[in-house]
């Protein structure tokens, strides 16, 4: 049944998708093996941050926003800005509009979809049950994306701002952020136009008008101030 679905493409559903940051990764960014400050912290922190996440969608829209909550998980490294994002991408329109908390404050970017020049690979990989194809990308000018898309899902969105593609991205890993996303579960069901509102609150900009904002707000911070700018955007 399930197959035969698939054969026929999946127009409308929710997709979770479970995202999962290298913690000790990312706190070697800023020490060492021998910092004592690096063995201890590594010591008494869990090797990874989990969070979920859904993104419902249609032929024409999709929405992502933060899913079911991580039982008993212990506190881990820092709070990462992008754990609550909301993201809602009009396919049709080529237009997104996000919620996004940064720190102490609430942004509603509004923009055209982001555009990645995207080289498509040949590596196939299964995921959540469909067949997926590699491709790669740059954003923030230096930051290298790594993705995999399904053509059996011919939305082409995914978590975050991350599409346009020929199909649903199911799976996205961010080296230099030591994070990935990937889906769990694709639940085929049908959608409502009330399944894609987003609370439209919070100061009003644009894709580059959030990015030199943050900057900004950031530049003293280093190394940990870049990294936080790609999150906040990403």
């Amino acid at each position: 049944m399930a197959a035969a679905a698939r054969a026929q493409y999946v127009v409308s559903g929710k997709i979770e998708y479970e995202r999962r940051i290298n913690v000790h990764a990312k706190m070697k960014d800023y020490g060492d093996d021998n910092d004592s400050w690096y063995v201890r912290a590594k010591a008494e922190t869990p090797k990874f941050n989990i969070a979920y996440f859904d993104l419902t969608f249609s032929r024409s829209k999709t929405l992502y926003k933060p899913g079911r909550e991580v039982e008993n998980q212990a506190k881990t490294f820092g709070n990462e800005p992008a754990d609550d994002n909301i993201v809602l991408t009009d396919l049709a329109a080529k237009k997104v509009t996000a919620v996004k908390h940064v720190f102490e404050q609430k942004f509603l970017e509004q923009d055209t979809m982001r555009t990645i020049s995207w080289r498509i690979k040949n590596e196939l990989r299964t995921i959540a049950g469909y067949k997926c194809r590699k491709a790669v990308g740059v954003i923030c000018d230096s930051v290298y994306v790594v993705v995999f898309y399904t053509e059996d899902i011919p939305a082409g969105s995914g978590p975050e701002m991350f599409g346009n593609l020929p199909g649903m991205v199911l799976e996205v890993a961010v080296p230099r952020l030591h994070t990935t996303w990937t889906a769990t579960k694709v639940t085929l069901q049908a959608t409502a136009e009330a399944d894609f509102t987003i609370p439209e609150k919070g100061k009003k900009v644009n894709a580059k008008e959030l990015y030199e904002t943050i900057q900004s707000s950031l530049k003293a911070w280093g190394k940990w101030g870049t990294r936080n700018v790609w999150l906040c955007v990403i």
